[in-house]
């Protein structure tokens, strides 16, 4: 396979070195894909996150977006691919089967690679979960294509290739990476790190069904039962309309008890970034940035956060980002839209006094007293 990174060399150097003419039988290959999560009934919102990637694209390259929804006999299913319409889907292709209803590797990527090969995209999205960055490497082993993973940024080429762009060599660079000779154009996007489409209601257009003829007894893998992630159900930071975080700036961890006071206070998430994990002071699923989790909340408070690129990825997509560090030159002050030079154990605390006196009535009724 062909993937060319343009940071490996000058930009556009190494597609002029590595571009072949696109071999015949990959020629017939045309339209945008996505897959659409659906696990336990519950479709992934990444999905719809990336229905609204795949219509840009789509609408570049002149061409349909198509849902893919894999999963069991049901309404469930069925309203998944009914579902994606409303999100701009031109058509879905609808595998529905008893042996799709628990995620298993073996019979996801059969499913999804009969339909590869039956009605040839170019382009296929799939969301950077668990679930997706398992099936999207056995999809693209068993098609022999490339598979960008992570990606922050996609976009179509002057020639029509996907561009697709991703951090690299641990976040300090970003790298636009390109399948040039093979088809599908695969790559994996992490939740929130695109925008949320607006949902308009459309009736359904085009849903093809497809068989998948694979019995029970053909898989090896068996679900003897299900127990949910309690710590990841905890965190719903992905999703927050607010989030406070701290860094290595509060000092020890103690300290971190003023950043779970002004999240409680305001009806927010906390969160934190790597190092703090690594040091144990919080468990992995509040870490935000390229190697935890991405939000793209209305506000978000960052105190004593350095700002590497790593959590600069994770983060930029909020609409507001306030900033408290004791260094002015601090990287987070470069993309930050409000930067605060201050000490963050003795700022947050009169943050949290001020709006619990503006939030609370009875507060100030008991401060005038």
């Amino acid at each position: 396979m062909s993937n060319v990174s343009r940071t490996a060399m000058p930009a556009g150097a190494g597609r002029a070195a590595a571009k072949k003419e696109l071999p015949e039988h990959f020629k017939s290959y045309k339209h945008v894909w996505v897959f659409v999560e659906l696990e336990r009934g519950q479709v992934h919102p990444v999905s719809w996150e990336l229905m609204g990637a795949g219509r840009t694209l789509a609408d570049r390259l002149k061409v349909d977006l198509a849902a893919v929804v894999l999963g069991p006999e049901g309404q469930h299913t069925r309203n998944a691919a009914l579902e994606a319409f409303c999100y701009g889907a031109d058509l879905a292709y609808l595998v529905s089967d008893n042996v799709l209803s628990d995620y298993r590797n073996e019979s996801y990527t059969k499913a999804l690679t009969e339909l590869v090969n039956a009605y040839k995209p170019e382009i296929l999205l799939l969301g950077a979960t668990t679930l997706g960055r398992d099936l999207a490497g056995s999809v693209a082993t068993n098609l022999s294509t490339g598979l960008t993973a992570d990606c922050t940024a996609l976009d179509v080429d002057a020639d029509d290739s996907l561009a697709a762009t991703r951090p690299t060599f641990g976040g300090s660079l970003l790298c636009t990476i390109y399948t040039l000779n093979y088809r599908p154009q695969m790559a994996t996007v992490r939740p929130r790190v695109m925008p949320m489409p607006e949902r308009v209601a459309r009736d359904a257009a085009h849903i093809i069904v497809h068989p998948l003829g694979l019995m029970e007894e053909d898989i090896v893998t068996k679900v003897l039962s299900f127990l949910p992630d309690r710590d990841a159900e905890s965190s719903n930071l992905a999703y927050a309309d607010v989030v406070v975080a701290g860094g290595l700036g509060l000092g020890s961890p103690e300290n971190f008890r003023f950043v779970r006071e002004l999240a409680a206070l305001l009806g927010a998430e906390y969160g934190c970034s790597r190092p703090l994990v690594q040091k144990g002071w919080l468990t992995s699923d509040r870490q935000i940035g390229q190697t935890g989790k991405t939000i793209r909340p209305k506000l978000y408070i960052a105190a004593g956060i350095s700002g590497a690129i790593q959590h600069r990825v994770g983060v930029e997509g909020a609409d507001l980002i306030v900033a408290v560090n004791t260094d002015r030159n601090a990287p987070i002050f470069d993309f930050a839209h409000l930067a605060i030079v201050s000490d963050a154990i003795q700022l947050l605390p009169a943050l949290t006094a001020a709006f619990r006196a503006r939030l609370l009535p009875e507060s100030r009724a008991r401060i005038a007293v």
